[in-house]
């Protein structure tokens, strides 16, 4: 049996004969939650031998419902196909959310799933799942309509973090705040990215501390501030602890784009054109515009200080 590492349609896994354990869901952010789905397919598939796999849809649908207010991912589709094969999901399809998918009526939509997957053999979702025309299907259907069919169907509860559900929409609203801290503990692992380091105009150079310069512009920004990191160059499994600034310099002259500059609390071997994995740990403060370069030298040291501090006590 030969199975492709990810798919773009039903189209790949359609004469499959292994039984197929799906997990549905747009999982932006696969934070805890998510994974609590995502397991689930992944344990059963793995007891009885099948293939695990997620069902996942893009563009996220709120850009065919509401375009002008489309929801902001926390993670680009790249990444979260890469995280969905690390917790172990064999396949991934990438099912792409246009007018006809939105029409299909809720009470059909497990036959559709089963006509496109003949193997299926259990679904798992959320308990909040909705589907269908109007998004008139949710799990109590989703549960009838699996057992005509012989689909076992897993119902997994929301979990809870400080008597809160956890979702994406909460972990949004922390990264736009700065709470890095909850946005972690929320996902389940540290938010961050990966990226090429770019030669920069060397002004934190001049003032003492020299940083790595990565272009980075999620659709969620994070709030623009000062974040305690650690990176890595790609591959490698040694962290290197450090301090960032993330938006648009605005003592330096401020650019339009924002961009992430890491000065690491150690010296390092790394320059334009690594490829890095940053990790964001904790929030400083926010952004802002100092007088002079003088005073913005000594807020960087002390922010420098701060994060060695940190950095120490794990």
């Amino acid at each position: 049996m030969k199975l492709p590492a990810s798919v773009t349609g039903f189209e790949a896994m359609s004469s499959l004969d292994a039984p197929v354990y799906l997990a549905i869901g747009i999982f932006d952010g696969l934070h805890r939650g998510h994974r609590a789905v995502v397991d689930t397919a992944v344990r059963a598939a793995n007891a009885s031998g099948g293939v695990s796999g997620v069902l996942t849809f893009n563009p996220h649908p709120s850009r065919m419902f509401r375009p002008q207010q489309a929801t902001r991912l926390i993670l680009p589709i790249a990444r979260k196909i890469e995280l969905l094969h690390a917790v172990g999901v064999k396949v991934v399809i990438g099912k792409k959310f246009d007018a006809d998918f939105a029409s299909i009526e809720a009470a059909d939509f497990a036959a559709y799933l089963k006509a496109a997957l003949p193997s299926l053999k259990a679904l798992s979702v959320g308990a909040n799942f909705r589907y269908g025309r109007l998004r008139a299907g949710d799990a109590t259907l989703l549960k009838a309509s699996g057992k005509t069919l012989g689909l076992e169907v897993s119902v997994v509860e929301r979990l809870r973090h400080a008597g809160e559900a956890i979702s994406s929409t909460r972990i949004r609203a922390a990264l736009k705040e700065g709470r890095i801290e909850i946005v972690n503990t929320l996902l389940g692992y540290n938010y961050g990215f990966m990226g090429e380091v770019v030669r920069g105009a060397q002004k934190g150079r001049a003032l003492g501390f020299p940083t790595l310069n990565l272009p980075w512009e999620p659709e969620c920004l994070p709030l623009y501030g000062v974040y305690r990191v650690r990176l890595r160059a790609k591959e490698s499994y040694k962290w290197a602890d450090g301090i960032a600034n993330f938006g648009v310099k605005p003592t330096m002259a401020a650019e339009g784009r924002p961009a992430l500059e890491v000065h690491l609390l150690e010296e390092t071997q790394l320059d334009a054109g690594a490829q890095v994995e940053v990790e964001w740990l904790e929030f400083r403060r926010g952004e802002k515009k100092f007088e002079t370069e003088e005073v913005l030298r000594a807020h960087i040291a002390e922010d420098v200080a701060w994060a060695r501090k940190r950095a120490s006590h794990g």
